[in-house]
């Protein structure tokens, strides 16, 4: 897929310490090895070594690359565990429960990041979007300048189809509408960033420039004015129905005149749901590849992958981390 080639070769042109916190996951083994050998990023896996070596052997041939991180004897763990204490001790956190926390993979890497031993992080293929992302936001912690932490994904499609990104399909569950502005200014960053291009955002409804009436449609028509209000420099058109976004023929029959109608490439679902159920529709059915959800507000990267991952979906994800980092 020359999407995912490109993807991978602007990663290697400055490739990252990328630390995974499920190193006793094969897939996610294969995922390190296959971006180490292409020099997408120096890789860290967490976990223990006589579970992970044999893992990295099988697929590599040798460990002499890939540099694994044992929470339970590494040597970075009592400083690691006292600048977890001095982070959450206004939650209540003691010593002891720091020495125990530290020895979570999913803490142990996002210290990790948090302290400069690694510039991001991914983990997900076996801990739950829940357990992922509150490692990150405990940790990592959010940026100053992000109003929320969301997500998004990245969704190439088949026959070297356009690349787009579909915003929020993994954390925002009901956002209001200056949170649903923020979540499409953070995505056309995003897609600025990753892919290198001008975004069209999309903020998609089951209306198109009042075709329906209904609070639900209300709330992207205000988010959609918010957003222009905020960033005027953004092309956003909204709302817009998918077909009114994505097919250009269809974009100049109901929103004549728009340069958004029908070009979009980052789409902004009104809820979780629609943007769930979206995207798996079009990853399952109609054959895209969705790399995410990707984390965007945070201090420093790390992102999350899903339960159903493949190896090459680590290998993407790996790449869009490194790319965060710059």
């Amino acid at each position: 897929m020359t999407a995912m080639r490109d993807l991978l070769s602007r990663a290697a042109d400055r490739p990252a310490h990328i630390v995974l916190s499920e190193g006793h996951d094969p897939r996610v083994v294969a995922g390190a090895v296959a971006a180490q050998k292409q020099g997408v990023a120096r890789v860290t896996l967490v976990g223990d070594p006589k579970v992970v070596t044999p893992l990295i052997v099988a697929q590599a041939g040798d460990t002499a690359q890939i540099t694994i991180e044992d929470p339970a004897a590494s040597p970075r763990s009592a400083a690691y565990a006292a600048a977890l204490v001095e982070l959450r001790k206004h939650k209540g956190m003691t010593a002891d429960a720091a020495a125990t926390a530290v020895r979570d993979p999913l803490v142990f890497a996002a210290l990790m990041v948090r302290l400069g031993d690694a510039d991001g992080t991914v983990g997900g293929a076996v801990y739950t979007t829940s357990d992922t992302v509150r490692a990150a936001l405990q940790i990592i912690g959010k940026a100053a300048d992000a109003p929320l932490v969301s997500s998004f994904f990245l969704m190439m499609l088949p026959n070297d189809g356009p690349q787009l990104i579909f915003g929020d399909c993994g954390l925002v569950i009901d956002p209001t509408a200056p949170e649903l502005a923020a979540i499409a200014a953070a995505s056309a960053a995003s897609y600025r960033q990753l892919l290198q291009r001008p975004p069209k955002v999309a903020m998609l409804s089951f209306s198109s420039k009042g075709s329906a009436a209904h609070p639900c449609v209300t709330k992207v028509q205000e988010a959609t004015q918010i957003l222009h209000a905020t960033h005027p420099d953004i092309q956003a058109e909204g709302e817009l129905q998918f077909d009114a976004a994505f097919i250009p023929e269809v974009g100049a029959a109901k929103a004549p005149g728009s340069s958004v109608a029908g070009h979009a490439n980052v789409m902004i679902f009104p809820n979780l749901d629609a943007g769930n159920i979206g995207y798996k529709i079009a990853q399952r059915i109609g054959g895209a590849t969705a790399i995410g959800p990707v984390l965007q507000g945070l201090n420093k990267p790390a992102n999350d992958l899903s339960r159903g991952c493949t190896a090459q979906d680590v290998l993407g994800m790996i790449a869009v981390t490194v790319l965060q980092t710059r």
